[in-house]
Order: structure tokens, then sequence, then C-alpha cells
């Protein structure tokens, strides 16, 4: 019964998520809490085209969340990932703990830091200020 760290990509509906954000985290959560999982991190990753059909779906809302959990529940785990209204597909990976932590520092860093950023990125000058500092 060892504790483990996991990195897992999920891929959503997009507009199912659009209209209710709140309530798809809360889908995921319910999964993760059956599990046993402790929910380290989560945060909307990328939206967009697939690239091919999957279950119906065109378009898709990839969510990445950092968790801990007992290595033995991983086939439940994906077993309820696949029986989710809500989870299209998913994507586990283990890591060590010192990736583990690194990755968890990184995702809390990028939530503070986009974290005001809605005002933001409305402004046409937004783009060009960021595209000029990561050229230098």
């Amino acid at each position: 019964m060892a504790i483990r760290n996991y990195e897992c990509m999920f891929l959503v509906d997009s507009g199912r998520y659009a209209q209710d954000p709140q309530g798809t985290e809360s889908g995921i959560r319910e999964i993760l809490d059956r599990c046993e999982a402790t929910l380290v991190g989560m945060t909307p990753w990328q939206e967009g085209k697939l690239a091919y059909e999957i279950e119906g779906h065109r378009k898709g809302l990839h969510l990445l969340a950092f968790l801990t959990m007992d290595g033995s529940r991983v086939t439940e785990f994906n077993r309820a990932c696949k029986l989710s209204e809500i989870v299209i597909r998913q994507l586990l990976l283990e890591h060590s703990d010192k990736l583990f932590s690194l990755l968890t520092q990184q995702i809390g860093s990028h939530q503070l830091e986009h974290s005001g950023d809605d005002d933001a990125s409305s402004s046409s000058d937004a783009e060009p200020e960021e595209a000029v500092s990561a050229a230098e």
C-alpha cells in the first residue's frame, strides 16, 4: 500500500466545461475521492480541436491534475474515468518525488501568475509584450 505521485491529463468536453467549470471539476474530484486520491493541483491546460473524433466529440479541453494515490487504486481510477460522463479520456503518469515536487511548484506558480490575467488577456497590447519578454 504505497502512496505514489501522479500527473493526470483529463480530456473533457470543452462545451460542458465552458457552461459549468466548477461542476466539471467537482465531477473529477468525486472520481478522485472514490479512489482515495489526494488532489494537489488542477488547472485547465489546452482547449482545441481534436485530431480525430472521440466518442462524438470534435473539440475538447485538457485538464492537468497532480495527485497522490495508492498505487493499487490505479485500475479502479481508470475504470471510474471510463464510466464517467465527464471524462472523455485520461492519461495517468507516475512521477518520482523530486520531479513531482518540481512540477507541482511550477503549476502553483503558473496559477498565481495567471490568476489576474483575464483583464490583461483581453487587451491587444498584452500579446506583443509577452512575445518581447520571451525573446529576451
